[in-house]
């Protein structure tokens, strides 16, 4: 068995850089060295972390360009769609490097009338160390919503990238050892499947998983022999809902956006739209036509790059020749539209409801839209899948009345995919989508465990929890609680 692998750039097949394949033993061995390091990270305090990640973003900024570039030659998406991705990733961190301290530091709650005598506090303390086992569709992004809130929540991190960017996962490691060099407290592991499946095993404190939801079932199954537990970030089969007032210009470039950027490969991307009849012919028109006018490629004019990974095609394939074989029809495009390493931007309407095309997910330029009576139609249909990651919705009488009745962990009223760009709201799904949350406070406690701390303050003599109390303690607390809450006063 080879004990390396080759990164290859997906527009040309070009090697990339190649990297070992790490095994139990090896990983074993690196999660060891984390756990020393995450004592000393922790006990750094949170002013000293915040001042190393900060260093981390500035660092990152000013070299923007380098890594955009090892992300589009490694992963192919376009240098601004790159870019694009490294500015989200470097707010997030500005903000959980900022945040930590409000949201995980020790905080007063009220004791409550029975313990009035009492301290109560919550304090948020570390796992000690967390492994992340990211994607590589969004290789920084995706990858830094848990890293960098996992850092801020003083852990140490075991980061296995996707074997299909491991250069960026490297990067990002090795500018992290620059300002942090005294302790590895991010450290990379590189490898296939095996490789991951290990670092669940390896004894770490906690596993953030993005990917597949087959996959996140394995990641799952491996960690619940050890108890260890698990965020999961899986897939989507998002809907973008367009009402009869919607902004329909701006609705059908949400569509495009939302279905095309990064060649479709977006977890929160918009596979599925439904638009109100009265809308439905402009829509479906105007996003074909924004469509028709995307070229992939790997030069500074392409709209969007190759697909990544080979085997997606594939899928993407399998999803076209279904719609129209179960009675759809292809707008624009089709499967002539798949032409290795790319895919052509391809729209589809009148799909039945139950086609592989619109119960699984594409991952590819690919959108179906389709015609609804009403805006009950639309969220029924909406939330008929197994998934629950993403929506957006363009109404701009009813978005927010819309958006309460998905069954999704996000939602965009009147644009798409925003909610991303906003390091204080949560991200995460229900479902086949996963479930815990990276990003905002929500994102920073999922890397901490609450402990909850009770402390006497004046003793009293009416003590009820011990075996000397009088006899008549218990019935005295009884009589008073009875008078205080009879009668359903608040």
């Amino acid at each position: 068995m080879a004990d390396t692998f080759d990164s290859l750039d997906p527009a040309t097949g070009e090697v990339v850089a190649t990297f070992p394949i790490a095994g139990a033993a090896d990983v074993r061995a690196v999660v060891a060295e984390a756990r020393e390091a995450s004592r000393w990270w922790a006990m750094i305090g949170f002013s000293e972390r915040k001042k190393r990640l900060l260093a981390w973003r500035s660092l990152i900024a000013g070299r923007i360009d380098e890594l955009a570039d090892l992300v589009h030659r490694e992963g192919g998406k376009t240098r601004d769609d790159a870019m694009l991705e490294t500015i989200l990733a470097i707010d997030h961190i500005d903000w959980a490097a900022k945040h930590a301290a409000k949201v995980l530091g020790r905080r007063s709650v009220s004791p409550g009338l029975l313990s009035a005598n009492h301290a109560a506090t919550i304090q948020y303390l570390p796992y000690g160390v967390v492994g992340v086992i990211g994607p590589w569709n969004y290789p920084v992004f995706t990858p830094m919503g848990s890293i960098t809130y996992a850092l801020a929540a003083s852990n140490a991190v075991v980061f296995k990238p996707s074997e299909f960017t491991p250069a960026v996962g490297e990067w990002l490691v090795r500018t992290f050892a620059e300002v942090v060099p005294e302790q590895p407290v991010l450290q990379v592991v590189t490898g296939l499947g095996e490789t991951g499946a290990a670092l669940c095993e390896a004894g770490v404190d906690k596993i953030a998983f993005t990917g597949s939801s087959a996959t996140g079932k394995k990641v799952m199954q491996a960690c619940s022999a050890t108890l260890t537990p698990v965020l999961v970030e899986c897939g989507g089969k998002d809907v973008l809902i367009i009402d009869e007032d919607a902004d329909i210009e701006a609705a059908a470039q949400a569509a495009a956006w939302g279905a095309c950027s990064n060649a479709g490969q977006t977890c929160v991307g918009t596979e599925r739209v439904y638009a109100h009849e009265k809308v439905y012919d402009k829509v479906l028109h105007r996003t074909a036509e924004i469509m028709r006018d995307l070229q992939p490629g790997n030069d500074g004019g392409a709209a969007y790059g190759p697909m990544t990974m080979p085997s997606q095609l594939d899928v993407v394939r399998r999803h076209v020749d279904a719609a129209i074989a179960d009675g759809g029809r292809a707008v624009l495009g089709g499967p002539e539209s798949i032409a290795p390493p790319y895919v052509r931007p391809v729209v589809l309407a009148e799909v039945p409801e139950t086609s592989v095309a619109i119960q699984e997910e594409t991952f590819g330029p690919v959108v179906i839209i389709n015609k609804v009576a009403s805006m009950d139609e639309a969220v029924t249909k909406a939330n008929a899948t197994p998934y629950g990651l993403a929506a957006a919705v363009f109404s701009r009488s009813a978005g927010e009345r819309i958006a309460a009745r998905l069954r999704t962990g996000m939602v965009a009223i009147n644009s798409v995919i925003s909610f991303a760009g906003i390091p204080s709201l949560p991200f995460g799904g229900v479902g086949e989508s996963g479930f815990g949350r990276i990003h905002g406070e929500d994102g920073l406690r999922e890397f901490a465990r609450s402990q909850s701390v009770a402390k006497l303050r004046v003793p009293i003599p009416l003590v009820v929890t011990s075996f000397a109390r009088k006899p008549y303690a218990v019935r005295l607390i009884a009589d008073m609680m009875r008078r205080r809450f009879r009668g359903g006063a608040s």
